[in-house]
């Protein structure tokens, strides 16, 4: 196991791989809560029930969609990245799938089933990865820090530490409220830790953070530790009946656009989020990423095996760098994750302390990280700092790492032309240039 997951090489231990997947998995746990109550619409009222998917199968198709992506991504491509159904995606599936295309939420497992089939082509083919390793060096930096904006960003908000305003869009929250400062404690004792070299300090961070919670009663003290696994079956397999029994269903503009923007979207959030991480974990070799095809072949897969369960788009999660900054370095991690998710659904009750306050210290210290590579990009270079700069801003202020690369990434050649220097920019970036526009155009 070591030998295959290459520890010596890495200068990684069993110890560290576990308590960085147990990091990810606790950063990522959220979504074993939030993607039942939005895709089954929980927050819409008088809606009827044909029109809501079963919560109880939504969770476990999540917690099965979650497992079966890291797994691949942990034994196949070996990176430490965990997967799961993707925010953003699974409120697009909801909001505007279902409620504004009226659209049936069985033709949009449909959608996701055809865009994860899409998916594996492209990656057998290795566009994707070519694609990738196209990508210059710099955004690629661009593209980490923005990603460590971004998750704070989600973190602080989340927390409720930073909140929406009419007059200034954006301000700081209730600091008298209990969660608020339940993350800010959070946050200050997980940059002690940190701050004093403690191994695995942000992990130790999020459970000191739960316990001071359950103490001042911010946080729910789980009532049991085990509970019986809902049925799956209300979902399962759902996304082929379309296919099956309407295929002329299938065959109209909206439904075109629904498997474009799943397409899109984990296209490149995948992307991003696997060139942070791996450039976080010191895994990157001559600008180019080590199996890159594999790792976006388990995001493919995912997507597709997802979908049959019965849930939105699966894809990889930012969250990973919390367990890379907690010491992971291998694929094993990601196995770890897998396994978490397992578990969780005999201990779903257990998913009570894992808190967005709980939550928040972890994704702040991460996102101080992966800001280290700001120093990496060529600031002096008008032409790059350009693309690079845009490609950070837009991806909080888009609330949407895709939009961020695809801002960027229309910068990019433009700048690079106007410099003269259009022999640097890979073919490749060309075309993507059209693609982006295409898709704030028309998709977007």
């Amino acid at each position: 196991m070591k030998k295959y997951f290459q520890f010596e090489e890495l200068g990684t231990n069993y110890r560290r791989e576990i308590i960085g997947g147990i990091t990810t998995f606790l950063a990522m746990a959220y979504i074993l809560a939030l993607n039942p109550l939005i895709l089954t619409l929980a927050d819409v009222k008088d809606l009827p029930d044909a029109m809501r998917m079963d919560y109880g199968s939504v969770f476990v198709a999540t917690a099965l969609a979650a497992a079966v992506g890291s797994f691949i991504m942990g034994f196949v491509a070996r990176y430490p990245i965990g997967l799961a159904p993707g925010m953003g995606l699974n409120a697009f599936f909801a909001y505007t799938v279902i409620l504004t295309y009226h659209i049936p939420w069985q033709t949009g497992l449909t959608g996701v089933f055809f865009s994860g089939v899409i998916f594996i082509i492209l990656s057998l083919t290795g566009i994707r990865e070519t694609i990738i390793n196209a990508i210059p060096v710099q955004l690629k930096y661009a593209v980490s820090a923005g990603i460590g904006f971004f998750v704070t960003f989600v973190g602080l908000k989340n927390a409720g530490i930073v909140v929406a305003s009419k007059s200034t869009f954006i301000t700081l929250g209730d600091f008298t409220d209990g969660n608020v400062l339940l993350a800010i404690i959070g946050i200050v004792i997980t940059v002690i830790l940190v701050a004093r070299k403690a191994k695995a300090g942000i992990f130790y961070g999020m459970v000191i953070t739960a316990i001071i919670g359950m103490i001042f009663g911010l946080v729910e003290v789980p009532k049991a530790i085990v509970s019986a696994i809902p049925s799956v079956a209300p979902t399962f397999g759902v996304a082929l009946d379309p296919v099956i029994h309407d295929p002329s269903s299938l065959f109209n503009v909206k439904f075109l656009v629904v498997v474009l923007t799943f397409l899109f979207v984990d296209f490149f959030d995948t992307a991003g989020t696997l060139m942070a991480v791996a450039n976080q974990a010191g895994l990157v070799k001559d600008d180019k990423l080590p199996r890159a095809g594999r790792a976006l072949m388990a995001d493919a897969l995912g997507t597709t095996v997802g979908s049959i369960f019965g849930t939105s788009t699966t894809t990889a999660y930012v969250e990973s760098t919390a367990g890379v900054a907690a010491g992971a370095k291998s694929g094993f991690t990601a196995v770890v994750v897998g396994i978490m998710f397992l578990l969780a659904l005999f201990f779903s009750p257990l998913l009570s302390v894992v808190t967005t306050a709980v939550t928040t210290p972890a994704l702040v210290i991460v996102g101080v990280m992966m800001a280290s590579s700001l120093r990496l990009i060529k600031w002096d270079e008008f032409e790059i700092a350009v693309p690079a700069f845009l490609t950070m801003f837009m991806m909080p202020m888009g609330y949407s790492i895709a939009s961020g690369i695809a801002v960027g990434f229309i910068f990019y050649p433009i700048t690079m032309l106007l410099a003269g220097r259009r022999k640097e920019v890979h073919p490749l970036m060309y075309v993507l240039f059209f693609v982006f526009l295409a898709y704030f155009i028309w998709v977007r």
